[in-house]
């Protein structure tokens, strides 16, 4: 420790000089495309499949002539010999425990170094340096006293493993797969996606994942209907992407196509973290600016006319407009009420948010006065539904939202309104008109304060971005200014 603490401060100098670089990765085990710590989750046929793979440790190290990284030759010494996931993986972190520590004291797969081989031949030496031992079972004296059979099982690893062997591709003792080709197993893109859908599928709820998925999805029909060589995921690069992003925009719009690539980049992470790929080359993919659909805000006037309009024609789309105006929902968080969810008596309505805990809400008396009585329903039932108040709707919440929307249509066409009008522009409408009466009596931080608890923004910075996008803090009039 004294001398590498010397060496350091020789050094001082020359790092402002030149900047160093790592001559190699750290080794990392590939455990046949599944993640190793979701391990007792999969079903008995993954596994199988898993392990019927070649399990091996990878790395790369700068090449002296380019000075560029390069991938060296996977190592697996024998360790495919093992049947089990426990017995395989034990004895590759034996082995990666010795690599790590060769690389760390000079190691170079381009020269040789006879000394650093006779210092890591010498068995006794490199056990005290290294702490991994192998975690295999471990018979007790009393059952093996009962075995009258042995059973056949692999052979178990060698009590030392000579590193040197195994980075030559040289035979070790009771290794009769040792002089093997070594060569990197395929992962297609199709086992890659499926990797990744699973593990996806759990850390999203059911409306973001159909909309994530849907993404992913056509991304791998269009590899198909390119004629794109799917055997391999690593074959899927940067210019492949950026030519699906491309037909994406021709096809829509840049904000699609934003969102497309936004999906891609956080699948290809996840497969980054499963280590079936390198590295999520989509994150360097530039995003285009695109100009957001902006849901207009209604006149005093139209409001008038389109309530009564509804209340005429359409009773039960009155309320559920209602509750988006009153309460400040999204539509979609109207879809998802249930009885349940509303206390009348409490005042209170409990609200389902995407991907967050659920939020208490009051309940106006604007809103109870319209609301009818739902003491005696059915408290699991939904709060809408296509034809009443209260009962089932075996729909999810995205198909319940564009039902509503296209039933909403209706009322739209009867006052040509554009597509800029929409059950959205209520809630924004009146936040507008909330805000406008608060600032007559109070300064806009105060206003601001009181609002974020009956909107529901989680931030004062949200809150702002929102009413300027709302256009709901307009100046007085200043004529006088100008005359």
């Amino acid at each position: 420790m004294p001398s590498i603490s010397v060496l350091l401060q020789n050094v001082h100098e020359t790092v402002h000089t030149f900047r160093m670089k790592p001559n190699f990765t750290e080794p990392k085990i590939y455990t046949g495309g599944v993640d190793i710590k979701q391990w007792s989750k999969l079903t008995k046929t993954e596994q199988e499949n898993a392990l019927n793979k070649s399990w091996y440790i990878y790395f790369s190290f700068r090449d002296p002539d380019t000075g560029i990284l390069k991938r060296q030759p996977n190592i697996k010494a024998g360790a495919n010999r093992f049947t089990n996931k426990r017995e395989r993986l034990s004895f590759l972190k034996i082995l990666q425990a010795k690599l790590i520590l060769l690389l760390n004291e000079g190691f170079s797969p381009y020269q040789r170094s006879i000394e650093l081989e006779n210092k890591f031949k010498n068995p006794e030496q490199v056990s005290e340096q290294i702490k991994v031992t192998p975690q295999l079972p471990v018979k007790r004296t009393e059952e093996v006293k009962k075995v009258v059979v042995p059973k056949p099982t692999a052979p178990p690893p060698p009590k030392e493993i000579d590193i040197f062997s195994a980075l030559d591709n040289e035979p070790i003792e009771g290794n009769d797969k040792a002089n093997e080709t070594i060569e990197e197993p395929k992962i297609s893109v199709a086992e890659a996606f499926e990797l990744g859908f699973k593990i996806k599928k759990s850390t999203l709820n059911a409306n973001s994942f159909s909309k994530y998925s849907n993404r992913i999805i056509r991304f791998q029909k269009w590899l198909d209907e390119n004629n794109v060589d799917t055997s391999d995921i690593k074959n899927i690069n940067k210019k492949i992407v950026i030519q699906h992003l491309n037909w994406v925009l021709q096809k829509t719009s840049a904000r699609n196509r934003n969102n497309v690539r936004t999906a891609l980049s956080s699948f290809f992470t996840t497969l980054e973290n499963n280590e079936l790929i390198e590295d999520n080359f989509i994150l360097k993919i530039n995003i285009l600016k695109s100009v957001p659909k902006r849901n207009k805000t209604y006149t005093p006037q139209l409001i008038k006319d389109i309530d009564y309009y509804m209340k005429e024609n359409d009773p039960l789309l009155r309320l559920f407009v209602q509750f988006v105006s009153y309460n400040f929902l999204r539509p979609i968080e109207v879809c998802r009420l249930k009885i349940s969810d509303v206390d009348v008596q409490d005042q209170k309505l409990y609200v389902r948010a995407k991907n967050k805990p659920v939020k208490i809400k009051i309940i106006p008396k604007i809103m109870l006065d319209v609301l009818p009585d739902i003491s005696k329903m059915r408290k699991d039932d939904f709060l809408f539904n296509p034809y009443e108040i209260g009962g089932k709707w075996e729909a999810d919440e995205t198909q319940k939202r564009n039902y509503f929307s296209k039933r909403y249509k209706k009322v739209k066409d009867h006052f040509k309104l554009g597509e800029e009008y929409g059950l959205y522009s209520f809630r924004h409408t009146f936040i507008t008109r909330l805000y406008r009466e608060m600032e007559k009596n109070s300064t806009p931080e105060v206003v601001k304060s009181r609002l974020m608890l009956i909107t529901g923004h989680s931030t004062r910075d949200s809150l702002d971005k929102y009413l300027r996008d709302i256009d709901a803090a307009l100046p007085e009039d200043y004529s006088k200014l100008l005359e």
